[in-house]
């Protein structure tokens, strides 16, 4: 039940904080109930279920295909759209999300942590990426990759323009693996070399 309740609420556009907030279980608790740690009592179930409108079939894996969602385009109230790639339960998870223009100077990202790793992919414009005690700025092409423990957080770097970027999220730490062969010595294993590590646990 875990993953669902997690891609249920990723549907919902929630983090763990809000959903806390919203049913008075701890941010902790939930976590440990999404990644399987924790089996969660009736009454957290129907919480949550509520919270996020879906059914308790839906949670419990009994419902029809038919009868759920398919993944929706939805927005934030900060603008954020987050355009779900993948309907899927449980292993990595796609997300493409868009940053709108910044209008005002933008401010450091607010950052949360959570179970899992991520993998996330610029596609076009700058964007802030707040990990820890580091900065950095990310711009078309670039890739960082690390464990969401790490305190993170993004935002749109760039004035005028929005920012495009792809999530790969694995929620019990999958994470993708590069099957290229490696040609005359030269692929992946003789190009690793040239990934810069700019801070405990990424790349870009």
């Amino acid at each position: 039940m875990g993953p669902r309740l997690r891609a249920a609420r990723e549907r919902h556009g929630s983090t763990l904080a809000g959903i806390s907030c919203a049913t008075g279980i701890s941010p902790s608790t939930l976590s440990r109930i999404e990644t399987g740690r924790r089996k969660p009592t009736l009454e957290v179930v129907l919480r949550l279920a509520e919270e996020y409108g879906v059914s308790l079939d839906e949670l419990a894996g009994t419902a029809p295909a038919l009868e759920r969602p398919a993944p929706a385009r939805r927005t934030s109230g900060d603008g954020k759209t987050v355009l779900p790639l993948t309907p899927y339960v449980g292993g990595l998870h796609a997300h493409k999300h868009v940053l709108p223009a910044a209008e005002e100077e933008p401010v450091r990202p607010r950052q949360v942590s959570h179970e899992g790793h991520e993998w996330l992919c610029v596609l076009y414009g700058r964007l802030w990426l707040a990990l820890g005690g580091q900065d950095l700025v990310l711009a078309a092409g670039d890739v960082a990759e690390f464990d969401t423990r790490t305190p993170h957080g993004v935002a749109n770097a760039g004035p005028g323009a929005p920012v495009e970027y792809l999530i790969l999220f694995g929620p019990q730490g999958e994470r993708p693996r590069p099957r290229t062969p490696s040609a005359r010595g030269t692929g992946v294993r003789g190009r690793a070399a040239l990934v810069a590590t700019t801070a405990p646990g990424v790349t870009w």
